[in-house]
């Protein structure tokens, strides 16, 4: 396990020296390890766990340390993080290892000077109880204790004023990993019956055909993976496909495809008929989409690289267009940390980005045909603006109603339905449809 703590603290070091993404890092250094699985497993659970405490981590190492977290190596802050997450987390771990072997590290490393220091930080922190002396200020105890840049909470309490702590809290809450059961080739029930043999298992509320795992194993390890009897969704995009699948018509677009989860769902509900259009600008994630269709034995889709932002004529028109745009993640925080920490700037010209997308795709709709606009983020400007100003600017479009049977906020018209992990435990996610009417 020491080996292991080692391996998760150079991650860690990599992803914040190199600014490299955090999934392929973690995917490519456990590939050329040689830990057992259990070992991989407790690294990539440390590794994610840090990036997402990561503002709560080093408020601790702040709060007992007369060094300034700027002025720290970055090897004994990450040390510090990480038996700190260790300590907070994970259950199972002794605080005794925790502390131990981190100072064993240490101490073995070139900065072997500070190992008394680093002993000396836990060993206070846990004199302490493990309590935690959050700010007394709003804003800063939000930033520090949901791990959130404070740019963004600023964002959130204009948006969402005191349900911004609900939202914060209901990601959290998502510790499950959600797959839309294929219905194709296997019951919901007989799938639950076989994944129960292995994990625990339990169907979402609100999608049926969607089942939450929990204490399960790598995925490619699961009952029915090679056999494609699911593929990996959250609930929240589920609904989105079933919200398109129902709309009238068989010939679907689905515009910014990759890697394809919407378009599986679509074509299971609609029994692998008519035609999907699933497309992407890039060759290698046309790739994923083909192997995923091939895999779960989906015939209705085809799928090629293709510009969403340029019109292109040869595609013909649809009766349905799904447009999952680009957006700023912000429904995502549990499954992207890194987004945590960006300041609000980042947000600056994506709805027009949206906008232009939605602009364009309205040409592919036929008369009486539908546009499904959807993203995986919360911000209102993002969101409920950009379906806005597309009504406004177009009148041969008209708002259609969706949501029947779905809690629905003050945020939402009859036509948008917003989802948030603490009411809906679902991703943060919206989804907005309009009908070409003349």
């Amino acid at each position: 396990m020491a080996n292991a703590r080692k391996i998760a603290i150079n991650i860690l070091l990599k992803i914040e020296n190199d600014k490299a993404y955090s999934n392929i890092t973690v995917d490519k250094i456990l590939r050329e390890s040689e830990l057992l699985e259990q070992d991989k497993a407790f690294v990539t659970k440390l590794v994610y766990g840090v990036l997402e405490k990561k503002l709560t981590l080093q408020y601790i190492v702040s709060s007992y340390s007369k060094t300034p977290i700027k002025k720290l190596r970055p090897f004994i802050l990450v040390s510090l993080e990480s038996a700190l997450y260790q300590i907070l987390f994970m259950d199972k771990i002794p605080d005794s290892a925790a502390v131990n072997e981190t100072v064993n590290i240490v101490r073995k490393s070139k900065f072997s000077s500070l190992s008394g220091f680093v002993n000396a930080v836990l060993r206070s922190f846990l004199r302490d109880e493990k309590k935690i002396n959050y700010p007394k200020e709003k804003r800063e105890y939000l930033s520090v204790k949901y791990n959130l840049d404070i740019s963004l909470v600023d964002l959130f309490l204009e948006q969402y004023g005191d349900e911004t702590e609900n939202i914060l809290k209901g990601f959290e809450n998502l510790d499950y990993l959600s797959l839309k059961v294929n219905t194709l080739k296997i019951t919901v029930e007989e799938l639950e019956k076989e994944l129960s043999k292995q994990c625990e298992v339990s169907h979402h509320p609100l999608c049926e055909e969607v089942l939450l795992l929990k204490g399960q194993g790598a995925v490619r390890s699961l009952y029915g993976f090679d056999e494609g009897y699911f593929h990996i969704q959250d609930p929240s995009s589920a609904i989105c496909a079933k919200i398109v699948a129902d709309l009238a018509g068989d010939r679907v677009l689905d515009l910014c495809a990759a890697p394809g989860g919407k378009s599986f769902s679509i074509a299971e509900y609609m029994g692998d008929k008519g035609e999907i259009l699933s497309l992407d600008l890039y060759p290698k994630k046309i790739e994923l989409i083909k192997n995923g269709a091939e895999r779960l034995g989906i015939k209705s889709i085809k799928s090629f690289v293709n510009n969403a932002e340029i019109y292109n004529s040869n595609l013909g028109t649809f009766h349905k267009v799904l447009c999952d745009l680009p957006c700023s993640g912000l429904g995502i925080l549990g499954k992207k940390p890194e987004i945590r920490y960006k300041n609000v700037a980042f947000l600056d010209n994506l709805s027009k980005l949206q906008y232009h997308y939605l602009d364009t795709a309205k040409v592919y709709v036929k008369m009486g045909g539908f546009l499904v606009f959807s993203t995986c983020t919360l911000n209102q400007n993002e969101n409920q603006k950009v379906a806005e100003k597309f009504l406004k600017n177009n009148e041969n479009f008209e708002a259609f109603s969706i949501g029947e049977g779905i809690t629905k906020t003050e945020i939402d018209s009859s036509n948008t339905l917003t989802l948030f992990p603490h009411i809906h435990s679902t991703d943060g996610f919206f989804i907005s449809v309009f009908k070409r009417v003349r």
